[in-house]
């Protein structure tokens, strides 16, 4: 086969040969159905699932159709109850349906590109596992590409089925693992026009950052930066206090060929003096992420039972699920709920005692909320004894330091508090965090602490960065300012296009159903040298519509602004559907 096989989602013209290619295969070859007069075969999921198409030229040659979880019902819902089939009540679950392949193609790679295809557009709408109806003779072929049946079979017409299941991480493994050759084989043939890469990222975790590939990770480039808007990660907008620039300038050569303090003493002390901790509940790494890879690998196995707020941070899902391979609960927050935790739903979730480990982003990233400082302590309280709790305070400085639990881990064996020293102090690039946790937790991490864990240049900037209390204070303030302006530019741009807030130095954009996706809108707006981050991978709760934009100086945030409004002079369809607001949420010169 040559480039000319595309993949591409169905447009309204498709559908006309969806349903007459439905009717010829399941009504009159294979019996499914009864036939209809009019030669098509429609159901009720027509016009809210998604379908994908392999043509060749201006020949369509197969399609595949996906049911995702946010329409509330599946086709399976026919077939069986939910209390037979709970995994459907899950919220994030794709269905796969009707794999359909024009009879003169069904002996090429036209099959295997729609399910792969479908698995990637899953994993990119935050897809975690696919339910499928497969037919009974064909079970050896669904089983090697890594479904699984669930123990219920169902009659349709003639055929029947055994319902399936996989998750998107373990399907996407065998194909990359077992079937990599034919992928890369198919990555050949086809003319790939989905929104979403045709390959997984090689460490399976989704991170923003590509900013800095366009600025060329080489370094070779670096004048690029100055064109390029890197709002898709949340590094700061403003300088480090004057202060770290001059620890950094004083004599850059000795900071670089000099070995820093082993055990990063200096910092630990200053980061005690500033906290009112005591320095025997710190440990240091380079960067949150360090710690987080530390800690849960000292604490988690794969028999660990681990819960995590969705959506949130995706290094979370990485260490727990695919690093370590914990057993992972989402606590769903809602859109309708303001992403708000409920302190009462969050209680009822964890005092069965199952969780080893909960983990609370606070403020969240990406969705910007803060939960209030006594409803987790009220909720940690009544929480069983064997439950640990990882709170990450990255961005609580925008809220302010009187809200963080640090107190209360330095205290409590089951708290521990996670907090970087990189978004907030506009030090990311040096990469400098420390916890707190009581002193013997404290004592065996650091034992698990490799010596010279954070740089020279990073101990004496983060020193510097603590020492200026009253600088950063006033940016935090003005990041605050920044966000409103850019909040109710954004959402000036589009009546339909709904902007939420959140406390931290970021917003998030939602376009409307049956509008532009959110991976059509950031790859728009890269055209523009603006680069955003599509949340979509993060959870099905943002339905691919979701795109996280980082609060800029005054002169980047215009920059966005007109990126986003020129992306959406492209993408707008002709009459963009208005969409029913919920509670709390604004759109149109509202954003809060």
């Amino acid at each position: 086969m040559a480039r000319d096989l595309r993949l591409r989602a169905a447009t309204p013209e498709d559908l006309e040969w969806i349903h007459e290619l439905r009717h010829r295969v399941y009504a009159q070859e294979l019996g499914q159905h009864a036939p209809d007069p009019a030669g098509r075969l429609r159901d009720g999921l027509d016009g809210e699932n998604v379908y994908l198409v392999a043509a060749r030229g201006p020949v369509r040659i197969g399609f595949v159709s996906l049911t995702p979880p946010w329409l509330g019902r599946y086709a399976l819902d026919k077939y069986l109850t939910r209390d037979e089939l709970p995994l459907l009540t899950e919220g994030d679950v794709f269905e796969v349906r009707i794999l359909t392949v024009e009879p003169r193609w069904r002996s090429t790679a036209v099959a295997p590109l729609l399910m792969y295809a479908a698995l990637r557009w899953i994993a990119a709408r935050g897809g975690r596992r696919v339910v499928a109806m497969g037919r009974t003779e064909l079970l050896d072929l669904y089983q090697a590409v890594g479904l699984r049946p669930v123990g219920h079979t169902v009659r349709s017409g003639a055929l029947t089925f055994e319902v399936l299941t996989g998750g998107v991480s373990e399907l996407t493994k065998v194909a990359m693992d077992r079937y990599r050759t034919t992928v890369e084989r198919l990555r050949d043939m086809v003319d790939w026009q989905l929104d979403v890469p045709f390959a997984p990222r090689p460490d399976g975790c989704e991170h923003g950052g590509a900013s800095f590939t366009a600025i060329g990770t080489d370094f070779r480039t670096l004048d690029r930066r100055r064109r390029i808007v890197a709002a898709d990660v949340l590094d700061a907008w403003f300088p480090p206090a004057s202060g770290v620039r001059a620890a950094l300038t004083e004599d850059p050569a000795w900071a670089a060929r000099t070995s820093p303090p082993a055990g990063a003493e200096g910092l630990l002390a200053e980061i005690a003096a500033s906290r009112a901790l005591p320095v025997e509940t710190l440990a240091v790494g380079a960067g949150s992420s360090d710690l987080i890879f530390r800690a849960f690998g000292q604490w988690l196995t794969p028999r660990s039972r681990v819960l995590l707020m969705d959506p949130g941070y995706g290094e979370y899902a990485h260490v727990t699920e695919r690093v370590i391979g914990c057993r992972v609960d989402r606590f769903r927050l809602r859109r309708e709920d303001g992403w708000r935790i409920d302190p009462g739903r969050l209680s009822a979730t964890v005092e069965s005692g199952r969780y080893d480990l909960v983990v609370v982003v606070n403020p969240n990233n990406p969705t910007g909320r803060h939960a209030p400082a006594a409803e987790l302590r009220e909720v940690i309280a009544a929480a069983p004894a064997r439950t640990r709790w990882w709170i990450d305070e990255a961005y609580l400085g925008y809220v302010g330091v009187a809200e963080s639990l640090a107190a209360l881990a330095a205290t409590d064996p089951r708290v521990v508090v996670c907090s970087s020293l990189s978004k907030m102090y506009a030090l990311s690039g040096l990469r400098a965090a420390y916890l707190v946790a009581e002193p013997a937790t404290a004592a065996r991490l650091r034992r698990w602490t490799p010596p010279w864990p954070v740089s020279l240049p990073a101990q004496l900037a983060a020193v510097a960065a603590l020492r200026d209390p009253a600088y950063y204070r006033d940016c935090w303030l003005r990041t605050h300012a920044l966000r409103r302006q850019l909040a109710t530019a954004l959402a000036a741009l589009d009546e339909a296009v709904v902007v939420e807030e959140g406390v931290a130095n970021f917003l998030t954009v939602t376009l409307p159903s049956g509008g532009p996706s959110a991976a059509r809108l950031v790859s728009e707006c890269r055209r523009h040298d603006v680069y955003l981050r599509d949340l979509s991978p993060l959870s099905p709760e943002y339905q691919g519509r979701t795109v996280r934009v980082a609060v800029k100086d005054a002169a980047e945030n215009t920059r966005i602004v007109a990126a986003c409004r020129a992306a959406l002079e492209v993408l707008r369809p002709a009459a963009a559907p208005r969409v029913p607001l919920p509670a709390g949420v604004h759109s149109a010169g509202s954003a809060r």
